[in-house]
């Protein structure tokens, strides 16, 4: 019986190199979304340069400007996603796996890496999310166009959450180091 035990036990343990697979998905993912946003700053590059075209008129000047303002906020969060990704690949790893020993003398490893639990690791994307959000709430920011004080209000209300959900953040951040 206590072989039989071994085996199973055995073989529970070693169950856990199945998340292997959520690793490379994810690390895959997040190169390829690293990649498409390249590719996109590329592409946003090559088009301002017609921003400073002096036959271009005012009108098609503003709507360069503003489409690659636009563009850049799509960018960052593009960057941020792929980090998600990249921070979640990392941390399964390192919770289900084995550390990663190259990170152990890194200084900067203590700031996105060496995830100690699955709470530490949900920490490190919520605060990733919630940058992804407020980039997202700014890029529907300057598209939004107020024509009611009420609309007003509404954009006033999602910044306002924003700024509550950034201080409870650094709020919980500067609970748990004491």
């Amino acid at each position: 019986m206590k072989l039989l035990e071994s085996f199973f036990e055995g073989a529970l343990w070693r169950s856990r190199y199945v998340v292997l697979f959520a690793v490379v998905a994810s690390m895959i993912a997040g190169f390829a979304i690293f990649y498409m946003c390249t590719v996109d700053v590329f592409f946003m590059i090559k088009h301002i340069i017609h921003y400073a075209d002096p036959d271009l008129s005012a009108s098609a000047r503003q709507s360069l400007h503003e489409d690659t303002i636009t563009h850049v906020v799509e960018v960052v969060d593009g960057y941020l996603l792929a980090t998600v990704m990249l921070i979640f690949s990392l941390g399964l790893y390192e919770l289900f796996i084995s550390d990663i020993d190259e990170a152990k003398g890194e200084a900067r490893s203590s700031k996105i890496l060496l995830i100690e639990s699955l709470d530490d690791l949900k920490s490190r994307l919520a605060k990733v999310i919630l940058m992804i959000l407020i980039v997202t709430l700014f890029q529907e920011a300057i598209r939004v166009k107020i024509e009611t004080p009420l609309d007003l209000l509404y954009l006033g209300g999602a910044i306002a959450l924003i700024g509550l959900a950034l201080y409870l953040s650094h709020a919980s951040d500067a609970k748990s180091e004491h």
